[in-house]
Parts: structure tokens; sequence; C-alpha cells
């Protein structure tokens, strides 16, 4: 989403890189490159969904909400409100706040993400989710996410820089959908698989975490909290 810059699995691209889980284990750990690039990337993951991080009143729920996002299910969450509806909160401008963690956790980058959403409702709903990402460093980056609705409830969704097609859905309070996203290493490729969780705290609140994997290795998570702006 956003994500959104929301914040950030690993095939090489280009027949050099990692081939078993030690390689990537130890690329998610030591390789100041890939840290450096997974903070570059996310719904959405280096989406910078939120206005202000864990902001009070969220934080109390956020670490219960989000340490057990990676190994939930949808199915844990129904019956809870408020409902999340992704074309209703995915429109208008929204500001998200956020930081990327590699595999140790050590936070590595931080960014301040703006998102413009329109939709276009009809025989298909289609939304064009626009991101802007501002990081600690100054660097900027940018995504555009073209979103639609899918007859049974469920969402899909493609940007340049995501391979095939991001397939998800909500229940209760939560919406998951995962991708994988290209990387670029120095001069290679590397392809970072996504486990992306929202879950909205209240009307106004979302929060995100994406983990991000490779050859089913964790290496490392994008945290962004979401709120709506209005546009000037």
């Amino acid at each position: 989403m956003k994500a959104v810059h929301s914040l950030l699995s690993i095939r090489h691209d280009a027949g050099h890189g990692p081939r078993d889980a030690s390689s990537v284990t130890a690329l998610g750990a030591a390789n100041p490159a890939l840290n450096h690039a997974i903070g570059h990337t996310s719904l959405a993951s280096r989406r910078r969904f939120g206005g202000g991080l864990l902001a009070l009143g969220a934080a109390g729920l956020a670490g219960p909400l989000l340490s057990g996002c990676a190994g939930a299910d949808l199915s844990d969450f129904a019956g809870q409100k408020p409902t999340f509806d992704f074309r209703r909160y995915f429109d208008g401008r929204l500001m998200a706040h956020g930081m990327v963690l590699n595999r140790a956790g050590k936070v590595t980058r931080r960014m301040v993400v703006t998102m413009d959403c329109q939709w276009t409702d009809g025989p298909e709903t289609t939304g064009v989710l626009d991101e802007s990402f501002v990081y600690d460093d100054g660097e900027r980056q940018h995504r555009v996410w073209r979103v639609r609705r899918e007859a049974n409830g469920r969402y899909t969704g493609t940007a340049d820089d995501v391979v095939g097609t991001a397939n998800g859905g909500s229940n209760g309070p939560a919406f998951n959908w995962r991708y994988a996203l290209k990387v670029p290493v120095g001069d290679s490729i590397y392809e970072l698989d996504f486990d992306d969780w929202m879950v909205l705290i209240d009307d106004e609140t979302l929060l995100n975490k994406a983990v991000m994997s490779k050859l089913g290795v964790r290496v490392g998570e994008v945290l962004l909290s979401f709120r709506h702006v209005p546009r000037t």
C-alpha cells in the first residue's frame, strides 16, 4: 500500500545472489545494501500510512495488534469492530509516518508518506493510489498503485515495481494482502515477499505492518500509521 509507502522476500532476478535460506539470512543480517534497499520499498510498505507513528490512543494497542500479524489469519478478526472497507478508507488524501526495521529489529530508516487516492465506480470499481515518500535522509520515492475491487469483495493491485498482482481481503478491522516487490541492490534486482497487514483502530487511524521475507526467511519489516488529511 500501501502501500503506500508502507515499509517493505527475495528472489534474484539476474542470475546472481543467494539461492538458499542460509545465504538469505546472511544478507538480511549483514548486507548494508540490502538493509538500505529494504528501507526503500512496501503499501504500501514504505508507505507512510499514518498520522503520527503509533499515536497516543493507538499506542497501547499497537503492540498486541501488530506483533501477532505475521502469524495471524483474517479469521482471527471475525466479528470485531470497526469494519475496515478498503475502498472507503483509501479515499482522498492520507498521510503516514513510519519506519523500516531490519532482521535484528534495528530501525534503519524513517519516513513520511503522502497518498492521494481516487476511485472510479461503475461496472468495475477501480482506484489509483498515488504515494509519495520522503525519507529521513532526504531521499524521495514515488509509487502508483492501481487497485480493483473484485466481484467476491477481495482486492487486487499492481504497481510498476510489484511482481505480478497483489491479492488480498478483509475481515472485521483487518486487511491482508501479499505480493512480491522488486528491490534494487547494487547492480542486481531482488524480489522480496511482503506479508502486508493493516488494522483499523478507529475511523481515522490505520496501523500497517509489512513483513519482508526471502525464501521464507524474514529479513525485515515496515511499520506505518495512517490518517486522513485535507487536500491543500
